[in-house]
Parts: structure tokens; sequence; C-alpha cells
């Protein structure tokens, strides 16, 4: 059993689970702090929805990208460094199985879905179906906009694991909408969105050879790796917007110290460095995107307490 365990967190890539859930339990504080209103089932359902989706949204784009031939240049591409969970371009696990727990994610997200469109309004659906479809045609044909190196997949990113998360958990709480969880959800969404754009150097030359045409490859390195620096800065601007807004306390501020990490790297950084000269930079941006939601969280909830 355990070693079924380990293989799922493997094919789904469970580790990443976090830069889903923060926002999930940001918009819930905001509902709480706002509006005063906090329901713990529908939290519990929107929490087990939104891991659910974020994990057959993972697993669906490695489906597609073995499928594309994508992972597979990865791996005779000298230097590049793949970032799928290898089951499949490893032999690891059956195509087919693969999708079967794919979709069962899927059906799992659908179904927390129907849950919470009874119990706070069937605009909840909206929801659910723009992130199946962003998550199925982020690398799936005849769309694929992950591949066309337009910002598609950086927008889409953004909307995905930034914007939906937090104003639809505010939704299920409150039932209504609202502009102060749109503003709440840049910070983490921008710096979720500068994670999934970092992780493209670790693999572009090999990318470019299979056809997919990310940012990188459009821009090349240099010119990437400068658009990632200001995405860091835009992303940690939006958190001192929302406390001149009175959206966050101005002791949320002590997120800004989560920059620090990554600044450190990219003053390490040359303009055109091997692909492993990235792996740290990943890691630090995955720790800023989660770490900066859970100061703010935090903040929020402080504020509505005391």
């Amino acid at each position: 059993m355990m070693e079924k365990w380990t293989l799922f967190k493997k094919a789904s890539r469970f580790g990443v689970i976090p830069v889903m859930l923060i926002p999930v339990v940001l918009g819930t504080a905001g509902a709480y702090v706002w509006q005063g209103v906090f329901h713990p089932f529908l939290f519990v359902i929107t929490f087990i929805g939104a891991a659910a989706a974020h994990l057959f949204s993972n697993m669906v784009n490695d489906l597609w990208d073995f499928r594309n031939g994508t992972d597979t240049e990865a791996q005779h591409t000298p230097g590049a460094i793949s970032t799928n969970s290898g089951l499949l371009s490893g032999g690891v696990m059956r195509e087919s199985l693969f999708a079967l727990l794919t979709w069962g994610l899927l059906a799992v997200a659908a179904g927390c879905g129907l849950l919470l469109s009874l119990y706070s309004g069937w605009e909840i659906l909206w929801f659910v179906a723009g992130g199946a479809l962003i998550a199925y045609f982020y690398v799936a044909p005849p769309l694929r906009f992950g591949y066309r190196g337009k910002g598609y997949s950086e927008l889409a990113i953004f909307l995905a694991f930034g914007l939906m998360p937090v104003l639809g958990a505010y939704f299920v709480q409150t039932g209504g909408f609202s502009l102060k969880p749109v503003l709440l959800s840049l910070p983490s969404g921008l710096l979720t969105t500068l994670l999934l754009f970092n992780h493209h150097f670790l693999h572009w030359r090999a990318d470019q050879q299979a056809g997919k045409r990310t940012l990188v490859v459009v821009w090349g390195e240099r010119r990437a790796l400068i658009f990632s620096q200001v995405l860091l800065y835009i992303s940690y601007a939006s958190l001192i917007v929302c406390v001149l807004l009175h959206i966050l306390p101005v002791y949320a501020l002590l997120a800004l110290l989560t920059a620090i990490a990554p600044i450190r790297i990219y003053r390490s950084l040359q303009p055109e460095n091997p692909s492993e000269a990235y792996l740290p930079l990943m890691g630090a941006s995955q720790r800023a995107s989660v770490r900066c939601g859970a100061v703010m969280t935090a903040a929020l909830l402080i504020q509505g307490l005391f």
C-alpha cells in the first residue's frame, strides 16, 4: 500500500500542492475577516476539490507532454532537466493506468464542485469548468496554448493558481463576489506564475527541439531572465498595493522578506547559464510563493481575531 501511495505522489507531483492550497486558505480567510463567515464543511470540500484539481492538472500535463514527445526530447537533450514525473517516459507506469488516475482526480474535483454548488450557488461551476479547461488544453490539442509562446500559459497559470482559487474560495463561503479577493489574489498568483515560468529554464532547449514555444524559447534565455526578475518585483509590489488599499494589514509587509532568497539567486546568475543553475531559483521561487501566501493568510487571521 505504501508503495502505491509513493507512486501516486510521484505521478501527481504531490509535493507542489501547497501552491494551490495556500490561495484557497487565503480566500477563505478573506471571507472570515471581511464578512465574518466561515463554514468548516464547505472549506473542507473546497480544499479537497482544489487539491484534486491541481493534481489533475499536473498529471494531464505529464500525459500530453509524453504524447507530444516533449518529455522524451528532454531525456535526450544534453543538460536539460526534466520536470515531469518520469513515470511515463521511463516506462514505470502504463499510459492507460496513468490516464485512469488522471481522470479520476478530475472526477473528484468535479464532484466537489457539484456539492459546493448546492450550498453556495451554481456560479461555482464556472470555476470548476474553467479550471478543467485550462488544465486540459494547456498542452492538449487542438489548443495547446502552453506551446504557443504568446503569454497564454502565464495568464492561464495566474487564473488557475491565483485568481480562481482565491475568488472561488471566497464565493463558497460568502455566496458573493467582491473586488477585495481579486486584489488579494495578485501577490500569490503572480508568484506562482513566476514559479511556473522559471521551470521552463530547466529544459528550454529540449522544448525548442520538441516545438514547445514557451516564452523562454521565444525570447531567449537572456531576455526571459530579465522578465523573470521583473515579474518577481511586480509580485511584491502588488503586496504593497494590497496594504495601501487596506486589503491587508500593515504587518503583512513581513511577507516582503520572502523575496530575499530569490533576489540573491538572481544576482548569482549570468545572462546565460547551464540548466542546473536554475534549480536553486526553482526552489526559492516555490518557497517564496508558499511563504508569502502563508504570511498574508496569517496577517489576515490576526487582524480578524484581534
